[in-house]
């Protein structure tokens, strides 16, 4: 296993894996009746966008302090 230095939130496995589930969730979702677009289909899709914006947000601190 060979490491390397961390360049961006993007290097960041977690944020990978936080993108991927972000697709899946659309992907997911798309299926959904219609008239959960804005309810149900919404709110899944913005909390699944909103765990690797954070993690990105968190990246750009450089901070333990937050």
């Amino acid at each position: 296993m060979g490491y390397y230095a961390i360049k961006s939130y993007r290097d960041l496995i977690v944020w990978q894996k936080a993108k991927e589930l972000a697709v899946s969730i659309y992907k997911t979702t798309a299926s959904y009746p219609k008239n959960e677009i804005y309810g149900l289909t919404s709110q899944m899709r913005r909390s699944a966008v909103s765990i690797a914006a954070n993690i990105a947000e968190g990246y750009g601190r450089h901070s333990t302090s937050d």
